[in-house]
């Protein structure tokens, strides 16, 4: 990471790329997914003029119709004649590690529209639900100069918090079958969402489920919760003090009230409404100065993210470290160290060798 110019091998894909090659976002999403030589300075090269590109996150359980949800929405977005990436996370087959299931067949009315560009990733384990590069594919599509960029997550429970990450706008997709509000706000889903929609509303259960979760945001909002930190990690200490909003398009001064919306992605209905509560919550944003207090803290993530995964990286490709991690195992198993002593021998050698 030193030279911060590619790699001569990169340079023909860099050039595609920045005369807005379809082929050569495809060959940098893959030199960036498989961290191939030189990929961080590739990153370097294509990012340098920070973000500009409209983030939205779909996320939620599994069977929620996100997929439906995001080609509908998509869709829509194309009507407008935006051109926009996909970012589809799909989970990794645990034979081949590669995606199990393509969510180009769940999109297959969008595939092969030319203003769309989608790509399917794996999770590889990721226990975070995004795949360890999305972000950084994020990063190259927002570069590339897409109007916008549409993020759909692994529903693993817990784990959906991590498309925080990578969006501005986070629409969390529940059915009817996923269980009340509760449920919900046990999973952290309350904490990310900007924005809820019940998909399927024509099913029974429906109407329940958004009078819970209206309520369980009332709650939340002025009460117990009211000093969590919300909204992507950013402190919106103010934008707690608020009242239940009654109209899912309605703005209040102090911050943004998460809105409850009903859709059924396979007709249609309701995807305007949801259209329009997105644009509502971009402008507030904007407006209110959060977009940028949330970039900020995106940016500081990212650069504890880059570091770790060097420091990994420069700790494990090392012949030493690894003598020294097969050396702790010994020592634990004859009862002469623990995980903390090996560790700790492992860091203080880590640390000589980069002095």
């Amino acid at each position: 990471m030193k030279s911060k110019r590619p790699v001569p091998e990169h340079q023909v894909l860099l050039q595609g790329f920045l005369e807005g090659s379809v082929l050569g976002l495809a060959r940098a999403i893959s030199v960036v997914e498989n961290e191939r030589d030189g990929f961080q300075d590739l990153l370097h090269t294509v990012m340098t003029s920070g973000p500009q590109t409209k983030r939205v996150g779909f996320t939620g359980p599994p069977g929620a119709g996100k997929s439906s949800i995001v080609a509908a929405v998509a869709t829509a977005y194309r009507g407008l004649e935006e051109h926009m990436g996909i970012v589809a996370v799909d989970p990794t087959s645990p034979y081949s590690g590669g995606a199990l299931l393509g969510d180009r067949i769940r999109m297959n009315d969008i595939a092969t529209d030319p203003g769309i560009f989608i790509r399917s990733m794996a999770t590889r384990g990721s226990l975070g639900g995004l795949a360890t590069s999305t972000k950084e594919v994020v990063d190259l599509m927002d570069s590339f100069g897409f109007d916008r960029v549409l993020v759909e997550t692994v529903g693993v429970g817990q784990t959906e918090l991590e498309v925080t990450a990578a969006a501005d706008t986070v629409v969390v997709v529940l059915v009817p079958e996923s269980g009340d509000a509760i449920q919900a706000m046990k999973a952290g889903l309350m904490e990310v969402a900007d924005i809820f929609v019940v998909n399927k509303a024509d099913r029974p259960g429906a109407p329940r489920l958004v009078k819970e979760l209206r309520q369980a945001l009332h709650l939340r909002a002025g009460r117990e919760l009211r000093d969590i930190p919300a909204h992507h990690g950013v402190d919106l200490g103010k934008a707690m003090k608020r009242e239940r909003m009654s109209d899912a398009s309605e703005q209040e001064v102090e911050g943004w009230a998460v809105p409850v919306l009903t859709t059924n992605a396979l007709t249609g209905e309701g995807v305007d409404k949801l259209l329009e509560t997105i644009e509502a919550h971009r402008r507030w944003l904007v407006e209110s100065g959060e977009l940028g207090e949330l970039r900020r803290a995106r940016s500081g993530i990212r650069i504890r993210d880059v570091v770790d995964r060097e420091m990994r990286r420069i700790a494990w490709n090392s012949e030493r470290m690894n003598g020294l991690l097969t050396q702790g195992v010994e020592e634990i198993s004859s009862g002469r160290g623990t995980p903390y002593s090996a560790a700790d021998n492992i860091l203080r050698a880590l640390l000589q060798d980069r002095a």
